[in-house]
């Protein structure tokens, strides 16, 4: 449990948005091992199922349209990755989506690539249409999603994005959601209000799939705890995995390479060091209804 007297012990407390208990998020995650169905890239999937797995989840990934209402009906949260989406792939997808909303299952969804080509630009706004209870993306594709120009080249995001913290609250009013915008510091937003998490290390952006491993750690946080605690406990649990990777915590780091496993064995490891987050959440952005 949480020995930090500033951070709330119920997870699910939405009180204080910044006093994240992490370590009682942590324990919730892994009591309530959530079965994750998730529709995703094939570059990662791996990644994806690793992580799911290493926080306490369970995996299950299937772009089968056949079978993918069962398995969003048994799972606890799904995950949507647009990141190689082909025509089957999207018909899977949007007929996941639109199970999880008939079944009260909560959706991320992550519109790898949105605001680069205009297939994904459609494919990432007709599910972002849909019940969404999280969007991550990095700066470019959550901009692009809003309708606003972003500099997106492939799958990456350049350019500068000084107003990333309100273009978050405008995504997540446009969707009715809570948004995640990964950065140089990440940012979680609602409709009214949002949240830096000072979390996080350069390295992690040397290894291809971050992003997508990041939408797979808040799935996993989403099938235990609600949207809003969900983002900022699993936006912050991921950057202070990093930092316990890049500071050589779980082995010497080389390289890429070294770093990613390095960083895998501190998202299995990092609920044994029970990390505070509250000192890392602080919140930037208030809308009028939030004051």
């Amino acid at each position: 449990m949480s020995s930090d007297p500033s951070e709330t012990g119920d997870p699910s407390d939405l009180s204080d948005p910044t006093a994240v208990a992490l370590p009682d998020a942590l324990e919730r995650v892994v009591e309530t091992t959530p079965l994750v169905a998730a529709v995703t890239n094939k570059v990662t999937i791996a990644e994806v199922a690793q992580v799911i797995d290493n926080w306490g989840g369970l995996p299950v990934m299937s772009e089968d349209d056949r079978e993918i209402d069962e398995f969003v009906a048994a799972a606890q949260a799904v995950l949507l990755n647009v990141g190689t989406v082909t025509e089957p792939q999207e018909v899977t997808m949007v007929d996941a989506a639109d199970a999880a909303a008939e079944l009260d299952v909560p959706v991320v969804l992550d519109p790898v690539g949105v605001g680069a080509t205009g297939t994904r630009d459609r494919v990432a706004a007709a599910l972002a249409d849909r019940d969404v209870a999280v969007i991550n993306g990095n700066y470019g594709e959550i901009t692009a999603l809003t309708g606003a120009d972003a500099e997106v080249r492939g799958v990456e995001s350049v350019g500068e994005y000084d107003d990333i913290a309100a273009t978050a609250v405008a995504c997540a009013q446009q969707y009715e959601t809570v948004v995640v915008a990964s950065g140089e510091t990440d940012v979680v937003a609602t409709e009214t209000a949002a949240y830096e998490v000072a979390a996080g290390t350069p390295e992690m952006g040397n290894v291809v799939g971050t992003g997508c491993t990041l939408g797979g750690t808040l799935a996993t946080f989403l099938g235990a705890l609600p949207p809003e605690r969900a983002a900022l406990a699993g936006t912050a649990a991921f950057g202070l995995a990093g930092e316990a990777a890049a500071a050589g915590g779980f082995g010497d780091i080389h390289g890429p390479a070294s770093f990613q496993t390095a960083f895998r064995d501190a998202v299995a490891g990092l609920a044994a060091r029970e990390p505070t987050a509250s000192d890392r959440i602080t919140r930037v952005l208030a809308t009028d209804d939030d004051r």
